[in-house]
């Protein structure tokens, strides 16, 4: 899938220091795009928006455990 149209916004969670930083595209038509801030060589991972949204709010509420994957609440 092309990228090039990407309009991507940096998480707010992500610190300025350089550390796990993730950038979204949810701009795109029927697809969801996350990447490494830090790697943008990196190809991205792409989602269907149904399901980045169900992920993000679990997130929200507090419904995934995040126990030792190294995620600063």
């Amino acid at each position: 899938m092309d990228l090039n149209a990407a309009e991507w916004r940096k998480s707010s969670r992500s610190s300025d220091n350089g550390g796990q930083c993730v950038e979204v595209a949810s701009n795109l038509p029927r697809v969801v795009a996350v990447r490494d801030s830090k790697d943008t060589g990196v190809p991205a991972v792409l989602t269907a928006p149904g399901a980045w949204r169900a992920f993000t709010e679990a997130i929200k509420a507090g419904r995934l455990d995040v126990t030792g994957v190294g995620v600063r609440r």
